[in-house]
């Protein structure tokens, strides 16, 4: 008896079979094109109608869809944002900074690193944290030394991190730049700026290939909002804090050409 998927399609190649299904070996090779035929048939008769994929949660990446936000920055305080020719400046810097590291990329990867230097795994977020800000910033914790202390040998991914240095920054991959810029932009969401934050994110910056793509182009936009956004907290022009902010909108609006971020002139 045919099947109902039998009837309602038409055969493309209407052969008439001799024998029945059990002469036929499916486990062994076809003795003519009809026996090929049958046994393709027969195959896709023991297939299920309805198959369900097996899908490990976990393997899933946690942002399978990009959403490029179009909102804008908050607007700077009253002679708290640059001017526009030290914008200009700083663009012409950053790019002479990027094609230094395409020029030297190959010699400063070939460098050896220091013993203690143990990069993460791409996917150890809690690692990079470490590496790059290191554990007192991270932790949120305060050192307990004391000025009656012996001063303690300096241990980078304890204290401050790994700055990020030429041999380290140029080992990394695109996908890697973009993972760990992902990762601390979204530390930055919930924490206060920190020097070591604006070192390590003016480096991938500098690292960032163009053109962009969307989960590059919606973080750094991001970062431009974030920056904004403590920038209109600070209550002097004298924070230290004011410069890296203002430069991190700078090169996110200037240099990657997201326009309705930029600072305008007062």
């Amino acid at each position: 008896m045919k099947s109902e998927v039998e009837e309602l399609m038409p055969r493309l190649l209407p052969v008439e079979f001799e024998g029945g299904a059990e002469e036929l070996d499916l486990n062994g090779p076809p003795r003519n094109p009809r026996e090929y035929l049958r046994q393709v048939q027969l195959e896709a008769s023991l297939c299920p109608e309805v198959v369900v994929a097996q899908i490990d949660p976990k393997k899933l990446k946690k942002k399978q869809t990009v959403n490029a936000s179009v909102a804008g920055c908050h607007a700077a305080p009253v002679g708290f944002s640059p001017s526009l020719s030290w914008q200009q400046q700083q663009v012409g810097n950053f790019s002479d900074v990027r094609q230094s590291i395409t020029k030297n990329r190959k010699h400063w990867s070939s460098q050896t690193l220091d013993d203690n230097v143990l990069m993460p795994k791409l996917t150890d977020e809690e690692g990079w944290k470490r590496f790059c800000l290191g554990e007192t910033v991270y932790l949120g914790t305060s050192s307990s030394h004391t000025d009656t202390d012996p001063e303690p040998a300096l241990d980078y991914s304890k204290v401050v991190g790994f700055p990020p240095f030429l041999s380290i920054v140029s080992r990394l991959n695109q996908s890697t730049v973009l993972m760990v810029l992902e990762i601390l932009i979204s530390w930055f969401e919930e924490h206060d700026f920190v020097p070591q934050l604006g070192c390590w994110l003016y480096a991938l910056l500098a690292c960032l290939e163009k053109p962009l793509l969307p989960e590059a182009h919606s973080s750094i936009r991001q970062l431009a909002r974030r920056s904004a956004q403590l920038r209109s907290t600070l209550e002097s022009q004298e924070d230290e804090k004011l410069p890296a902010l203002n430069l991190l909108i700078c090169l996110v609006a200037r240099y990657f050409e997201q326009n309705d971020l930029a600072d305008q002139p007062e």
